[in-house]
């Protein structure tokens, strides 16, 4: 059907019936544009003075002819685009320009989001002939260009211009199935089975640095959670935008990325507000999570005991509920994906009177857990056996060094939060003394408040232990950050008091000559979980802190009472 599309406003019945006639023109399936096609598109296009559009297919059809204004044209629905992450939609653009502009950001998004073959601009000179031609294409990930744009836009686009229309013989045909042909061998465009692509995308008020290094700990986490990291975006700023975090336009080059890279998640870092996460969803339509969801994720597909499985269940509840009201669309994509599964991923649209209902039953089934937890604490004290909780940053060694201490084979990989649930070990020392030996989940930086509240029965471990041993990974360039973290959720349990000794791990993978500044900087053990160095010196510690605090307790408890003046 021959249909003008965009601004007709204003236009005369002879005008109208002039633009539609271009519906009867063809190119051949190997021209880029014709000389008389494009004389015609430019005539037109200033006797209307706006601009002028054609939609063409590979066969040299017109498909849609369009209407804008002097200085943009409105591109309408085109309908499906072609299957695979790697072909484009089969339709390039073909527009006039009047005042002499090459092709606008406008243009270049329009060929980014729609997946056009190509957007090609002729300009239309005063006297209505066609004089120089501009056209862009997009590159596969990884190009280089030699355009001398900068930042993103080089990486994603070329744009070539030519003086005139005439003398042109390049084959378009050939050019676009080469095109296509580089975009599926793009070792970034290749999709990891059952793995959601996803652009990680971070935002700094102060130190660049500090930044950069905790978007590298949400890639960790991202990876952690079974995804693809396409890519990372870093900005700075003044103060965080109160609706899209990084502002409306970064967020649009962040989204012409993601379709570059055929990226469906974008990860922040740091935790959204509701309207944040509607907005950013809205704007993208792409799933949105943040730090907390995602490690949210983690704990849903770790969690292996029905204790493990209640208490996420509890802080993804507590997470969402805030949430349901104010972006119902937005949650619904997360369904099924990452930051989505778990115990509670049916509960995603529930009404909050359903969500009350289910957190009450929460709590009170884990209130009944965690008395018998605390039964099973009050056994171990009236037995007399001491109680040491391996504590620290998530993958700093415990459970490895749980393994090697008590000779047990408890799962320890090198992953973050391996552990969940915490697991308990005998451990006898030479003198005849015996002690109960548990490794707890491991802690993060910015821990959401969500789990340590659901997770506060599995972590009274750590409150009711006699002695925490603090496990570092010595190999790590942030050891000083990784024991702040966990000293503030030590104090936010109420443990800063216990007493504490620190372990200097991985120490097999850091060179012998800095051990010295370690011990001086972090004041800890050396020691090795992996190789077992340093082991026995860690045990003699321990022995003599435990049952020398035991000690003076015991005498606190004898000594008699003072006489009175």
């Amino acid at each position: 059907m021959s249909e003008l599309h965009g601004n007709t406003t204003g236009l005369k019945p002879s005008q109208v019936k002039a633009l539609k006639s271009l519906y009867k023109r063809r190119l051949s399936s190997t021209e880029y544009q014709s000389p008389e096609l494009s004389r015609r598109m430019t005539e037109l296009s200033r006797q209307v003075n706006r601009q002028v559009g054609l939609v063409v297919d590979r066969r040299g059809r017109i498909d849609k002819v369009l209407v804008g204004d002097a200085h943009q044209l409105f591109i309408p629905e085109l309908g499906r685009s072609r299957a695979g992450s790697a072909r484009f939609r089969g339709l390039r653009l073909l527009m006039t320009h009047l005042r002499g502009e090459g092709l606008s950001k406008d243009n270049l998004v329009d060929l980014t989001l729609l997946r056009l073959d190509m957007v090609l601009v002729i300009q239309a000179l005063a006297d209505g002939l066609p004089g120089a031609v501009e056209f862009g294409y997009l590159l596969p990930p990884g190009a280089e260009t030699t355009d001398g744009a900068d930042g993103a836009e080089s990486a994603m686009w070329r744009i070539e211009s030519r003086p005139s229309v005439h003398h042109w013989d390049d084959d378009f045909q050939d050019f676009i199935l080469d095109l296509e042909a580089q975009f599926s061998r793009a070792p970034s465009l290749k999709r990891v089975a059952g793995r959601e692509r996803a652009i990680l995308v971070g935002v700094g008020v102060g130190d660049r640095d500090e930044a950069r290094r905790s978007l590298e700990e949400l890639a960790r986490l991202a990876e952690t959670a079974g995804m693809d990291v396409a890519d990372d975006v870093l900005q700075m700023r003044s103060k965080i935008d109160g609706r899209y975090v990084i502002g409306r336009g970064k967020l649009k080059d962040i989204l012409l990325r993601s379709m570059h890279l055929g990226a469906e998640v974008l990860v922040f870092d740091g935790e959204l507000s509701p309207s944040q996460l509607r907005n950013i969803a809205t704007e993208t339509e792409l799933s949105v999570l943040d730090r907390t969801q995602l490690i949210l994720d983690i704990f849903a597909q770790r969690a292996t005991t029905r204790e493990g499985k209640l208490q996420v269940e509890l802080a993804q509840l507590r997470y969402r509920k805030p949430r349901l009201a104010l972006m119902p669309t937005a949650m619904s994509r997360l369904t099924g994906g990452i930051g989505g599964r778990g115990p509670g991923e049916t509960k995603l649209e529930i009404n909050r009177r359903r969500a009350d209902e289910r957190l009450a039953r929460l709590t009170k089934e884990l209130k009944k857990i965690g008395k018998g937890r605390s039964l099973r604490r009050d056994r171990r004290k009236r037995v007399g056996l001491p109680l040491v909780a391996l504590v620290g940053y998530t993958n700093a060694g415990k459970s490895t060094l749980l393994n090697r201490m008590t000779n047990s084979s408890v799962d320890a990989e090198d992953k973050l939060f391996a552990t969940l649930d915490p697991t308990s070990r005998r451990m006898r020392f030479p003198a005849e003394r015996e002690v109960i030996l548990t490794d707890t989940v491991g802690f993060i930086r910015a821990l959401p408040r969500e789990l340590v509240q659901a997770f506060r029965s599995t972590l009274e471990e750590v409150v009711e232990a006699d002695l925490l041993i603090h496990v570092i990974d010595a190999a790590s360039e942030e050891a000083g950050r990784h024991i702040e973290a966990v000293e503030e959720v030590l104090a936010e349990l109420g443990a800063a008091e216990t007493p504490q000794i620190r372990i200097l791990n991985k120490i097999d993978q850091v060179e012998p000559g800095v051990w010295g500044e370690l011990v001086a900087r972090h004041d800890g053990l050396l020691c090795s979980a992996y190789s077992g160095e340093g082991l026995e010196t860690l045990l003699t510690t321990i022995e003599g802190t435990l049952f020398r605090e035991k000690a003076k307790a015991r005498a606190a408890r004898e000594a008699p009472p003072a006489a009175e003046g």
